[in-house]
């Protein structure tokens, strides 16, 4: 196998060493090896009558089903589809585990989710030297001590390594050397590259850029006229080149939580009532659990008809308790009650948070 050394920039800046290491179908996969019924079935984490699906199986992704889908069509896809309620503290405790392993070799992790996360090995602890060794070492003891499969990208940026490891899932391997990068990206939908979203790449596709190499042959004038700031980055990614550096530790934008209702409430004192236990769950597991603290107390409400209206207030100072978030929220969702609609969906969550630095800020926002 091609290994990935450590190769210079005409200006003599050493390329880096970078892996992303992301775990097959990370939640239910855990329900399968925690549940031996559930092995080699089609499995769905979520769902419910109102709810949508928040992880699938391998079993039931060859059905079409996929996170964010609602369960009802999952169901209708995939008669035999079993669902499951999601056991966040039990994905978290094995995601600690992983986070373990990877601070073996690098104190430079840079967790995107629960499942997956960048490492910049290029100076190694131990002292291994070689990227695509450490992550074949990585992947071999996760799957020892958790029972699970990952897969991994190792090249010599961030965005090619989180191309990587997608391309031999689940349970594989890829690497990108310098000299093959550019003629990889060519190869690659431009929807896939990270940075270009749902609307950006149907602005693309009207543009006629479908792939790297469509991307490559447009100017950097050509891409300032149709994408603002944005075209430097494009014309980088199109021919192989990130500049983004692997943070540790990077600090949350907001926190939040919730819940979509069995049916359609409208009645203040039920919407309240489950308002106080959203914001409890939020406040205990996610501000107090992680030793945030906030300013910005933000509801979320979405109507039957799946309008979506949000509130917000803010103080000069960080919320003091539980107390005053459950109130500055109820205080929030009041200014909507009586509903003028059935409402189908509350969210509470705090943001302003006062951990790390702003750049490059990450959401942490599950469902109940």
């Amino acid at each position: 196998m091609t290994r990935l050394g450590v190769r210079k920039f005409p200006t003599g800046t050493p390329l880096r060493k970078i892996i992303h290491v992301d775990m097959d179908a990370f939640y239910a996969s855990v329900e399968q090896r925690d549940n031996p019924e559930l092995r080699g079935r089609p499995l769905a984490v979520g769902g419910g009558v109102r709810g949508v699906v928040a992880a699938a199986s391998y079993e039931a992704r060859k059905f079409g089903i996929r996170s964010a889908m609602p369960a009802v069509t999952a169901k209708r896809r995939c008669p035999e589809l079993i669902f499951v309620k999601p056991r966040f503290d039990a994905y978290r405790a094995v995601s600690n585990q992983i986070r373990a392993i990877f601070l073996d070799y690098t104190p430079h992790v840079e967790p995107l989710s629960l499942d997956e996360a960048y490492l910049d090995v290029t100076e190694d602890l131990k002292g291994i030297g070689i990227a695509t060794r450490i992550a074949e070492e990585i992947r071999a003891r996760i799957k020892e001590e958790t029972g699970l499969t990952a897969s991994a990208g190792v090249s010599y940026n961030k965005f090619l390594a989180k191309l990587a490891s997608d391309q031999n899932k689940p349970d594989g391997l890829c690497v990108i050397t310098p000299a093959r990068g550019p003629a990889f990206v060519e190869t690659m939908p431009v929807k896939r590259f990270h940075g270009v979203g749902p609307k950006t790449a149907e602005k693309m596709a009207r543009l006629g850029i479908e792939t790297g190499a469509d991307l490559k042959a447009r100017s950097l004038e050509f891409l300032a006229a149709h994408f603002g700031s944005s075209a430097l980055y494009y014309h980088d990614l199109a021919r192989a080149i990130c500049h983004r550096q692997v943070k540790a530790d990077r600090p949350y934008k907001s926190v939040s939580a919730e819940d979509t209702f069995l049916e359609d409430v409208s009645d203040p004192e039920t919407l309240l009532a489950e308002l106080d236990r959203i914001g409890r769950h939020v406040w205990e597991k996610r501000v107090v659990g992680k030793g945030l603290a906030g300013r910005t107390v933000n509801l979320k409400v979405k109507y039957a008809d799946f309008q979506i209206v949000t509130r917000a207030k803010s103080l000069d100072r960080h919320v003091s308790g539980v107390d005053e978030f459950l109130e500055m929220g109820r205080t929030l969702l009041r200014s909507l009650l009586p509903p003028v609609k059935r409402i189908r969906l509350l969210g509470l969550g705090l943001s302003g948070l006062s951990e790390g630095e702003a750049a490059e800020p990450r959401e942490l926002a599950l469902p109940l």
